[in-house]
């Protein structure tokens, strides 16, 4: 806390609330006391201007296209990292020593297998459900199947969910793909690596041996990092307040893969590749680019800017140079591939685009080399989920030991009638 104060004037009453620094970031107005010192609220849809915890594990500087995990850049790890190694980073705050990281790294492949009656589980389901459907029922029902790790007043209860949620997480969205084209589940093969076994379970089939491609495992890793967390966004917000209520960590995670499910967040990456497919061919990107730029059309293009990052998405720098190494070892011809990289092309040199600061983000290319790998448009948002479940174990792991978290009680400007009186129905 500095010493600075901000003070608020309404009429003739003046207040004053401390203002407090982080480590890095803009200074914070502490506004807890503000109702019951003044009777007012304030007033922030969104949550855009409020700070809702303490936080030591993400920072985010949108103006300079910052992303920082636990003070280490998002590209060094990406480039350098295996995924093991940022999960562990993310839940204990510094890299693991070899040691540590072996350990970790072992104690998760111990835990990547499913209870085997949660196989009938996944046939309650219509074969066509959505994976992310799935995947909410499933890690929900975690929670009647491992009853040794909900009390979250127990660190060792809380540190066996945490690792349970992050190795079983490869293993039920693979299923749910694996249910909804009918082949057989595959067991986990704990000799790969977190990638690698994902894939394994995802592509390969019992009637023949599954041949891991280096390339693709690599951006695998690549895509399971850039996603691994990103600071109080809607769904690890809703992670949060599910468990500010002392929920399961089961149900909080499955809270968090049901926001991340919206089109304006987890979606996102889906609806740039349907975008592309709706142009379809590179002539008429002209057309769209006419109708991007017209004020009254409603058509607007998907993957392009972001909500916090006002320069170049980090993320996104590493996510192009993984799709070109994809797209030059996968050879694919396809129509929609040609789309993306001419319309990012335009976008990286058009005026218009420069001006507004309209960048391919993250989802942009993350659809681009998903396709291209073979994912089908649906599990987009579902690897999504599984990347970013050790994020929000971590921030969940943080908010349950923060000596000042309370229910998640969010206030209003109410704006409905005022009292009035019952009128029976005959009289209406």
């Amino acid at each position: 806390m500095t010493d600075k104060t901000a003070t608020l004037n309404v009429g003739d009453d003046s207040d004053q609330f401390p203002v407090l620094d982080g480590s890095v970031g803009p200074e914070v107005i502490d506004i807890r006391k503000l109702y019951g010192e003044t009777g007012k609220f304030t007033y922030d849809p969104g949550f855009t201007s409020t700070a809702a915890c303490k936080s030591a594990i993400t920072y985010i500087d949108g103006e300079q296209g910052i992303l920082l995990h636990r003070g280490y850049p998002i590209d060094q790890l990406a480039e350098n990292s295996s995924f093991m190694e940022v999960a562990y980073l993310l839940l204990n705050g510094e890299l693991p020593k070899k040691a540590e990281l072996d350990n970790f790294s072992y104690t998760i492949s111990r835990h990547t297998m499913l209870h085997e009656q949660l196989a009938t589980f996944y046939r309650g389901f219509r074969r066509d459900a959505h994976p992310m459907a799935i995947m909410i029922g499933v890690v929900g029902a975690l929670s009647a199947f491992y009853h040794d790790s909900t009390d979250i007043t127990d660190p060792e209860q809380r540190m066996i969910a945490s690792h349970r949620l992050i190795a079983k997480m490869p293993t039920i969205a693979a299923m749910a793909y694996k249910y909804s084209i009918g082949q057989p589940f595959m067991y986990p093969e704990n000799k790969l690596s977190y990638t690698g076994n994902f894939l394994r379970m995802t592509f390969g089939v019992p009637a023949e041996p599954y041949e891991v491609n280096p390339i693709i495992e690599n951006a695998m890793r690549r895509i399971f990092i850039l996603h691994a967390d990103h600071e109080q966004n809607a769904s690890t917000s809703t992670v949060r307040l599910a468990s500010s209520s002392g929920a399961n960590p089961f149900a909080c995670i499955a809270a968090g893969i049901a926001c991340l499910w919206g089109p304006a967040h987890g979606g996102a990456n889906e609806a740039a590749l349907n975008m592309l497919r709706e142009i379809g061919d590179v002539k008429r990107i002209p057309e769209y680019i006419a109708r991007a730029k017209d004020k009254d059309d409603p058509f607007r293009l998907m993957g392009f800017g972001h909500r916090v990052y006002k320069n170049f998405d980090p993320r996104a720098k590493v996510m192009k140079a993984t799709a070109d190494e994809v797209l030059k070892e996968l050879n694919i011809s396809d129509p929609v591939l040609d789309v993306a990289k001419e319309l990012e092309h335009i976008a990286l040199n058009d005026e218009y685009f420069i001006e507004k600061k309209l960048y391919p983000n993250v989802d942009f290319y993350s659809g681009v080399i998903l396709n291209a790998i073979g994912f089908p448009t649906d599990m987009f948002t579902a690897l999504f989920a599984l990347a970013r479940t050790t994020g929000w174990v971590a921030q969940w792991n943080e908010m349950i030991a923060d000596p000042d978290q309370k229910i998640g009680r969010p206030r209003q400007l109410y704006v409905g009638a005022t009292q009035r009186d019952y009128v029976p129905v005959d009289k209406r």
